[in-house]
């Protein structure tokens, strides 16, 4: 795992890895196949991929969409994730269940190549806390909140950097990691990302769905975010925020 991130001990002893690129990646599949690719993907695709040298950081079902799967994963940096996603995609493990995988799909080019917003706003997981396979799904509702700004201009990312996330770390819960559009060429074309993207992505993890809708409630009812963060945000954005409602697998990290 070493090859994945960066990494420092744990209280007990475990890596904690922060990759400094991630991909968001969206797949659109095969109506009422998602359960098949989540039980192939948990069972054949995480161990794999991170023997490749990257991690995956959270698989998920779409709560607002029965025939979308959406997962994250990490590397340390685009010279590992070039080496890794060679390795893996030309490897025995991709060649033997790729074809099972990618019959299940329509589309699996929404991918967003991000990076962290600020240190230390990444993700922050120990892969040796991963549920073993078979495991239940937690109960638990992931929000991915996607704000999209003109690209080449930094005030829309600034103000969720500088005025959003210190409110949402105070009003808790903080959240797991805040993104923004990595610029690094994609040097693994094989697997297409978004180009002309400037994103920022904020994922927060809630004990429920009811949860989320109440902080959601508090944080725009705060006097700061409803009168002078939220409209600027609005003055900068080029599209209205996504907020993708996600249930994780038994097996993801992030729950």
């Amino acid at each position: 795992m070493s090859g994945a991130s960066g990494a420092s001990g744990g209280p007990s002893g475990d890596p904690v890895v922060r990759p400094a690129v991630i991909e968001l990646r969206q797949y659109t599949l095969r109506p009422g196949r998602r359960d098949e690719l989540v039980e192939l993907f948990d069972r054949e695709f995480v161990e794999t991929q991170e023997a490749a040298g990257m991690v995956v950081l959270g698989q998920f079902r779409d709560r607002d969409d029965p025939d979308r799967f959406v997962w994250l994963r990490g590397f340390t940096d685009m010279t590992a994730r070039h080496r890794a996603l060679t390795d893996f995609y030309g490897g025995p493990v991709w060649a033997e269940h790729g074809p099972r995988a990618n019959a299940t799909m329509l589309d699996s080019d929404d991918v967003l190549l991000l990076r962290p917003l600020a240190d230390p706003s990444g993700f922050a997981v120990r892969p040796s806390e991963r549920p073993p396979a078979g495991a239940p799904a937690p109960g638990t509702c992931v929000s991915a909140t996607v704000w999209s700004f003109p690209v080449g201009r930094d005030e829309g990312v600034t103000l969720i950097r500088d005025g959003l996330l210190p409110v949402l770390r105070a009003l808790g819960p903080a959240p797991l990691a805040a993104l923004t559009t990595s610029t690094a060429p994609n040097t693994f074309p094989r697997l297409p990302v978004r180009t002309g993207e400037n994103v920022a992505v904020v994922v927060t993890s809630y004990p429920d769905e009811d949860a989320r809708r109440r902080h959601l409630a508090e944080v725009l009812a705060h006097p700061l975010v409803r009168d002078e963060i939220l409209p600027g945000i609005e003055k900068h954005r080029t599209a209205a925020p996504r907020t993708l409602r996600l249930a994780p697998t038994g097996r993801s990290l992030t729950v």
